[in-house]
């Protein structure tokens, strides 16, 4: 089921001014660098967790309702349920009434449960489901602090050592700070 990013976070959980500190630069010669691997860092602890940092707004895209009558979300944490729509086969979208949804926002990964009876099936074939979710901790200052960390010490690993290609394992220590809040398959 793949998600797509409607709305991107407004901003990352270390700034700038807060990278620059943790890496001893004082001038401004480096900023762009530093931004770049500022993102870098908060896309690598995303990917290796499976949550996004900052809240953000996705769309999950089915094609059917599961029949358990449960969506387990791609991106977590799970916060919010925005919208859900059904297509007809011309393409038509009706709006379901999102009284009809559970959201499970205290499991990881999140669910979002539904009674059979209150949805109606997507007749297109293809991407007949779409689903609005926000999800994320919040603002940059509710990101928890070991995934701060984990940021920081790569961003310091890759301005350190920006000349080598690097392998694509964590080190240990940014491993270790992310192994509580690693979302696992199901």
């Amino acid at each position: 089921m793949p998600a797509i990013l409607l709305t991107p976070p407004a901003g990352e959980p270390l700034s700038l001014a807060e990278a620059k500190q943790f890496l001893r630069v004082e001038h401004e010669d480096n900023d762009e660098l530093v931004a770049a691997l500022i993102s870098a860092a908060c896309n690598a602890v995303e990917l290796a967790t499976r949550r996004v940092l900052v809240t953000q707004t996705w769309r999950i895209v089915l094609d059917r309702w599961p029949a358990s009558g449960r969506v387990v979300s791609p991106v977590n944490p799970l916060r919010t349920l925005e919208a859900a729509r059904v297509f007809a086969a011309d393409g038509t979208p009706t709006i379901l009434d999102l009284e009809g949804f559970t959201l499970n926002t205290a499991s990881v990964p999140g669910v979002l449960a539904f009674e059979r009876a209150n949805v109606s099936e997507a007749e297109r074939a293809f991407a007949g489901i779409e689903i609005d979710v926000t999800a994320g901790y919040g603002d940059a200052e509710d990101v928890p602090a070991p995934l701060v960390q984990a940021i920081r010490l790569l961003l310091a690993r890759a301005y350190e050592h920006r000349d080598e290609v690097r392998p694509d394992a964590l080190p240990d220590a940014v491993a270790s700070l992310l192994a509580p809040f690693r979302v696992l398959s199901i």
